[in-house]
């Protein structure tokens, strides 16, 4: 497949970075959302992220470690397909493609440098760090799964296999968004670059964040 050149974020969209998308708004303004998701924010009364707690003039998050202050460095998650595409609209610019993204994972020659992956029992996300040898490209596996602007459907030849793999993908091929990278409740040994998860465009449950790409 032809991929036309294109720039992406060194490192997922940070909790501060998102918290500014909030205090601009973004929850309360319809041009950035997707019809869907608009009706969702509205009938849900969605103001934050999953898990994000307000108390006084501080934001918390509620952890597998209970309730902590919110890690303003750390990468945002918990955040829907519909959430992501709207925090895109916001600051100018768009979600990458699955073929963006596995073409950005390749480029590097050891994506899990970085990796903050479930076998750490950190069970939380990091700040991003920036190795030397990956001075562009931070936790493109580990730490949060990444939305991408891509359906889950399947790539040309493919086929149903028979049994329980064919009952987990095949049917499964339908109004669904393509997530890459894994998170730090993945173990290591079951995520790869090519390794496509997929959840409704409405799931927030995950640890999902968002990467960006240059419009």
């Amino acid at each position: 497949m032809f991929i036309p050149a294109f720039e992406a974020q060194a490192a997922p969209v940070t909790n501060g970075e998102y918290l500014r998308f909030m205090q601009d708004g973004g929850y309360a303004d319809f041009r950035h959302w997707l019809e869907e998701g608009w009706q969702l924010v509205q009938a849900q009364q969605w103001q934050a992220p999953l898990y994000w707690l307000q108390q006084e003039d501080q934001w918390f998050q509620f952890t597998l470690h209970g309730l902590q202050p919110l890690d303003l460095a750390a990468p945002v998650t918990h955040v829907c397909f519909y959430e992501a595409l709207a925090y895109a609209n916001w600051s100018g610019h768009r979600l990458l493609t699955e073929f963006e993204w596995e073409a950005l994972s390749q480029k590097y020659p050891n994506p899990l440098a970085t990796g903050n992956f479930v076998e750490s029992e950190r069970y939380q996300p990091v700040p991003a760090v920036f190795p030397a040898e990956q001075p562009y490209a931070a936790q493109l596996l580990g730490n949060t799964w990444e939305w991408t602007y891509s359906s889950y459907l399947p790539y040309p030849h493919f086929e149903t296999a028979p049994g329980a793999i064919g009952e987990y993908n095949g049917k499964f091929m339908i109004n669904q968004m393509v997530l890459r990278g894994g998170s730090c409740a993945t173990p290591q040994n079951h995520i790869r670059p090519t390794y496509r998860n997929f959840f409704h465009a409405d799931k927030r449950w995950q640890f999902t964040g968002i990467r960006l790409a240059k419009r």
